[in-house]
């Protein structure tokens, strides 16, 4: 049987979370969780989401979220083995939550999320070789093919050689307090 998560809209959590009738549940990775996250929510990641401790008190509704509501609705009966009781998601996620012109807490100084690191990578490589096996000599061309498998690798495998080299780069390191 798969479980459904009812949609609540941005204004009606705001209000809940307000009269502490609810809890929060963030199941974004923590590099973006860290660059941007509601104010309250608790951080879950999907990763690791077994073995997070929630800590919901009874009679409290959970409501999940994510970025735009994709992830929640793709992982609804992952999150709601977890809950006795109605299961809720915030509808749009983050993104419908500042559209509703709620606040959300951003750390600027954070690095963007290891996604768009890699997105960003292999844009630019891809184009790099491009560029060069136009400019200067076809055999750059390799580069853009290298990028394209790695790319194709990783889809299809799971492993992303690129967000492991990215992840231990020094802007990616927990910084000391």
């Amino acid at each position: 049987m798969s479980a459904v998560l009812t949609p609540l809209a941005p204004r009606d959590v705001a209000a809940r979370l307000r009269s502490g009738r609810a809890v929060l549940v963030d199941i974004r990775e923590p590099d973006e969780f860290a660059r941007e996250h509601l104010p309250g929510a608790v951080s879950a990641p999907l990763s690791a989401f077994e073995q997070a401790h929630i800590g919901i008190e009874p009679g409290r509704d959970v409501i999940f979220m994510c970025r735009s509501g994709a992830r929640t609705g793709a992982h609804c009966d992952r999150l709601a083995a977890r809950v006795t009781g109605p299961v809720f998601v915030l509808e749009g996620g983050l993104n419908g939550w500042k559209s509703a012109d709620l606040p959300a807490a951003v750390d600027r100084k954070a690095p963007l999320e290891l996604m768009r690191q890699v997105q960003i990578a292999a844009g630019s490589l891809a184009l790099l070789g491009a560029l060069m096996a136009w400019l200067v000599h076809p055999a750059f061309i390799a580069l853009s093919g290298f990028v394209g498998a790695g790319l194709l690798f990783a889809g299809v495998s799971g492993v992303c050689g690129m967000a492991r080299l990215l992840a231990v780069m020094p802007w990616n390191r927990p910084r000391a307090i």
